[in-house]
């Protein structure tokens, strides 16, 4: 197995958002998907070549219900167009173009680039996999009964709605104070 430079090695390992998975691997535990961040040596002055890649489920496979393959087939189209923007969050300007497949209800997107700073990189690879889990929930369709992650999201963004539709009415009162 491959080791992580030193200093990706180190950022990683600072950083409160990623937990070690083996000598190697990281995997960020703010999010509801499967992830993975790896290294290797970079050429120059660089710190790493990062490697990120997050696994999702497909639109049937995160639903109890079953999806017509015309509407899974859309919705994975779109979910491909949504990605295409995933480095527009990052600091790198040297990457590849993101690889997105699907095979057997998962979704697997594969995210690969090159940081001059370590702690850069790292926290490119905390935005893109968040990029890539909102343009997930962008896409889930109401009207479905969702299961594990996709449910997960569907529950937290409930919540933070009522949490936010609670404060809203309770902190302005009578005395809103709106610009307009």
């Amino acid at each position: 197995m491959t080791e992580l430079p030193t200093p990706v090695s180190a950022a990683l390992g600072e950083h409160e958002a990623f937990k070690l998975v083996d000598d190697a691997t990281y995997a960020l535990e703010t999010t509801v998907f499967e992830t993975r961040v790896t290294a290797t040596a970079a050429e120059g002055r660089r710190d790493g070549s990062f490697t990120v890649v997050v696994r999702l489920p497909t639109l049937d496979a995160a639903t109890a219900d079953r999806v017509a393959p015309v509407v899974e087939d859309g919705w994975f189209e779109t979910f491909e167009r949504r990605l295409a923007d995933v480095f527009t969050v990052a600091e790198t300007g040297t990457h590849d173009a993101p690889r997105i497949g699907r095979d057997d209800g998962v979704v697997t997107v594969s995210l690969e680039y090159v940081a001059w700073d370590a702690r850069e990189g790292v926290e490119d690879a905390k935005a893109l996999i968040e990029y890539v889990e909102g343009t997930y929930a962008q896409g889930i369709i109401p009207g479905y009964e969702y299961e594990g992650p996709a449910a997960t999201l569907v529950e937290n963004a409930q919540t933070a709605g009522e949490r936010a539709a609670e404060g809203a009415a309770g902190d302005h009162g009578d005395e809103y104070d709106s610009p307009f």
